[in-house]
């Protein structure tokens, strides 16, 4: 390599370091190979994956970088990508038909690195990219048990979905981690008894990830590790899949080893019950309603309120149900309590839900406006004036949903136009979407103008351009509905 060529390499490699997308292009205007390693054995397009640099990895690609070399002799760009859950970078090294279950040193594949570190969107990229998902890993096991192993439910649906085997070998590695102390494993992992460690715990995903860090003596992290804690949902996942009848009180201790309504060791457990629908798991979900622990009656009043075929149940769980949220004085009780009876979908309830209109917490108040949604009569003066109060909360989650159901509602007088209207302007644009849906529906001439803003500062496919656009066909003027339909998006 002359010196020329040494400058434009040394320039490229400043490019990719520092990001700049317009300094890569000067460089390989000037000459530089995009697949010219540096002096350690290093490639571009590795470091630009590895960095998270997805415009970068397209133009080194377009320049004729090769997707599969490997970085140092060792590492693959795919790889790299996968480990640090780069999914824009895992397509696009895709689309350049990298090969998917490519090893790289000690046997890696991008989906091993994946599963390791529980990527789920990565993993479902891999899969849509061709991915063996029978592949065993560098130590031969199978991608399901690995997925099973990490705790992340994400990536066993994402494998599952893809035919992936070895469910019973899955489900004996989720059951066996089900109760572990997570952190303790960690930090015995990591070896070094005695060192200053610092364990957190991340609500994400659907879970907890547990993360611990060995600390140095100046307290900076020097080593860690980390863990996804979804293995009782994962179990349950699995078991359905497999036909295994778990009994119902063990589905409920999973749900409430930490008690989560929105945790997957929750919604896994509902769904399996809800499906089962007999008459043992309607008893047993009863019962827990009228517990006396808070987490078990809102599991319970979950359960109740999808719980077999629609309707099988309704005219037994509605009286539970009532009771719960009437007598309810935590959060979760009365929030689960007026989802169940939202699903139930019976006016006869609607003092129950009522009740809770105004409560302070605003993950209840979102639950009332969502069950009202359909359920409030056009003559009942109480409900519509709880659903115009609810579109002037302070939460913009209540506002959305209190406006989704008051433009479904069928009450059309003044006072339900007005608080659409005030609605217009809303800073939440699904909610002022919603707002504007409801004056067409009610052939309200201010719908017009707010759905030619939505339609042209809206991304397409966002809910609040897909509303407004729904919402056109309602717009009475053909001239200007025809308009609207012709509404070209401006915002980017």
């Amino acid at each position: 390599m002359d010196e020329e060529q040494k400058a434009g390499a040394s320039g490229l490699f400043d490019a990719v370091y520092g990001g700049d997308e317009d300094a890569v292009v000067r460089a390989l205007r000037a000459g530089a190979a995009a697949d010219e390693p540096d002096d350690e054995g290093r490639t571009a397009l590795y470091l630009a994956s590895v960095s998270d640099e997805p415009g970068i990895v397209r133009l080194l690609l377009s320049a004729g970088a090769d997707p599969d070399r490997l970085s140092s002799g060792t590492d693959l760009p795919l790889c790299g990508a996968a480990c640090g859950g780069h999914t824009e970078v895992v397509r696009a090294l895709l689309a350049a038909d990298a090969r998917v279950d490519l090893r790289e040193e000690f046997g890696f594949t991008a989906m091993a690195w994946a599963l390791q570190r529980g990527h789920e969107r990565v993993v479902r990229a891999l899969l849509d990219g061709g991915a063996d998902p029978q592949l065993p890993g560098p130590g031969g096991g199978l991608p399901l048990v690995a997925a099973a192993r990490r705790g992340s439910t994400g990536c066993v649906r994402a494998l599952l979905e893809h035919g992936a085997q070895g469910r019973t070998e899955a489900l004996a590695e989720a059951l066996a981690w089900c109760g572990v102390d997570v952190a303790a494993v960690l930090r015995t992992g990591l070896g070094q008894p005695g060192s200053d460690a610092v364990t957190q715990r991340f609500v994400e995903d659907g879970g907890v990830t547990v993360v611990v860090e060995l600390l140095d003596e100046e307290g900076r992290p020097r080593s860690g590790n980390d863990m996804q804690t979804g293995h009782a949902a994962i179990a349950t996942l699995l078991e359905g899949d497999l036909g295994v009848v778990t009994p119902a009180a063990e589905l409920a201790e999973r749900a409430l080893r930490r008690g989560d309504p929105d945790d997957d060791d929750w919604t896994e457990a509902v769904a399996v019950l809800r499906a089962r629908g007999d008459e043992e798991t309607f008893l047993a979900a009863a019962a827990w309603c009228a517990s006396g622990e808070a987490p078990r009656r809102a599991f319970g009043a979950d359960v109740l309120g999808q719980l077999g075929p629609r309707g099988r149940y309704t005219a037994r769980s509605l009286p539970v149900l009532r009771a719960l949220a009437r007598t309810a004085r935590d959060t979760a009780g009365p929030r689960s309590a007026v989802v169940a009876l939202g699903h139930l979908g019976d006016p006869v309830a609607l003092p129950e839900i009522l009740l809770h209109a105004r409560h302070p917490e605003p993950r209840v108040r979102r639950a009332v406006a969502l069950a009202l949604t359909g359920l409030v009569p056009a003559g009942h003066g109480e409900g519509v004036a709880a659903l115009v109060a609810l579109t002037r909360d302070a939460d913009g989650d209540v506002r959305n949903w209190a406006a989704a159901a008051l433009a479904a509602a069928p009450a059309d007088t003044a006072q339900v136009r007005h608080a659409l209207a005030a609605l217009l302007e809303d800073p939440v644009p699904d909610a002022a979407a919603e707002a504007a849906r409801g004056l067409a529906l009610r052939h309200d001439p201010r719908a017009v103008e707010a759905l030619a803003r939505i339609l042209a500062c809206q991304a397409p496919g966002g809910y609040a351009h897909d509303t407004a656009r729904d919402a056109v066909r309602h717009v009475p003027d053909a001239r200007v509905r025809a308009r609207l339909e012709w509404t070209v998006p401006r915002c980017r």
